[in-house]
């Protein structure tokens, strides 16, 4: 294989993710244009109550005027006695949430704006509600679910993947870390798996969602409307009544191939070679393999942000003992980090804005990343600044 073709197998996946990045730009975060009203859509049908995401022309991303129109519905119908379940999905066919509103928070960064601050804030309170919520929440992961989008879905009950789910945590590659509770769900999928996909941003799609522990069902496309019908007709339903007509829809859904996990071949290697205590211990372990699946994740690493990798492996490692209301809040002070350093905005700047996909990371190698600049990016913020759960 010659220098060209190195080259585009090495980047071509930025600029795969620089695609879906670029739905996501949001000019007026603040608006209250009347059009704003209708980028959630917020239904109650007997006992049931249905969130749609509906920005379908940018894959759904979510903005902050979402965030600040779902978190009090939500609040409303969770202390409502007769209320007894709540669906989220997405509009379109192409995407429940492909993610946040990064560019505008990156531009709010760069001159000190409240929205860097307010957006992960009130986006981790809302994902904490999720994860804690008191009646039956479903997630129709049906489409392109990342960053945003996994923080609506993974932290819930029931989350329901489709042949159409593409599931990823590419913030790596933009000088970010996988957010929105990665700290808490990666660490639990089994093995170094969480590990696997927070470093190389891998997407996992269709039955593989499911079969990874991201989704908890897996639903042929062609019968979600089925399925939301049985379940608003379910009569004072019961958490365990929801996952019967889950179960049953799923043993249904025989349309769609059921092939073994993709990663199946290579659990060996996750499991073994993402098992460094350090990101330097990760590339020399994959150095010392020296086989074609292992060179193709050297190449992939080698593109993301050394310190962005170094707080990710952190964060996962050490989010095995945390509770989720512990890891969102060491995750807010890892946000703010990334809004005062350099990566974020460079790795935007690079996928997103001019697209040459050669962000300049600063540091650039892992070895100048050094323990006392991690340390820092965990450091406790003012209090007044620190997350509040």
């Amino acid at each position: 294989m010659g220098k060209t073709e190195d080259r585009e197998m090495l980047y071509r996946p930025l600029r795969r993710l620089g695609v879906v990045f670029n739905h996501m730009r949001v000019t007026a975060p603040y608006s209250t244009a009347s059009k704003m009203d209708d980028e959630v859509l917020l239904q109650k049908i007997d006992t049931k109550g249905i969130i749609t995401l509906n920005r379908p022309k940018s894959l759904n991303a979510l903005n902050l005027n979402m965030i600040r129109k779902i978190m009090p519905q939500m609040t409303e119908w969770e202390s409502d006695p007769h209320m007894r379940m709540v669906i989220m999905k997405g509009a379109g066919d192409k995407s429940f949430c492909a993610g946040g509103d990064i560019i505008a928070v990156t531009d709010s960064g760069k001159v000190g704006g409240q929205l860097s601050k307010d957006f992960f804030k009130e986006e981790y309170i809302l994902n904490n509600k999720i994860g804690t919520y008191e009646i039956p929440y479903i997630a129709f992961i049906d489409g392109i679910t990342m960053g945003g989008g996994v923080g609506l879905s993974v932290h819930g009950d029931f989350r329901v993947a489709t042949e159409k789910t593409v599931f990823a945590m590419p913030e790596t590659a933009i000088g970010l870390f996988p957010d929105v509770g990665g700290g808490f769900f990666l660490p639990r999928l089994g093995g170094r798996l969480g590990v696997f996909l927070a470093l190389t941003g891998f997407r996992l799609k269709g039955r593989d969602v499911q079969k990874s522990g991201v989704a908890t069902h897996f639903v042929q496309a062609d019968k979600m409307h089925a399925l939301e019908d049985a379940l608003l007709k379910l009569h004072d339903p019961v958490p365990l009544d929801v996952a019967h007509v889950l179960d049953r829809f799923q043993s249904e859904s025989t349309d769609v191939e059921d092939k073994d996990f993709i990663l199946r071949p290579h659990m060996e290697e996750i499991n073994r070679l993402f098992g460094g205590e350090t990101v330097e211990q990760i590339v020399e372990n994959l150095e010392k393999e020296g086989s074609d699946w292992a060179k193709t994740q050297l190449n992939i690493l080698r593109k993301m942000s050394p310190v962005s990798m170094k707080i990710t492996l952190r964060l996962i490692n050490e989010g095995v003992t945390r509770t989720l209301q512990d890891d969102l809040q060491i995750e807010y002070r890892l946000s703010q980090r990334c809004i005062e350093d350099k990566d974020f905005y460079e790795g935007v700047r690079a996928v997103l804005k001019d697209k040459d996909q050669s962000p300049k990371w600063n540091p650039s190698t892992l070895e100048g990343v050094t323990k006392e600049h991690v340390d820092w990016y965990f450091s406790p913020l003012p209090p007044d600044r620190e997350l509040t759960l």
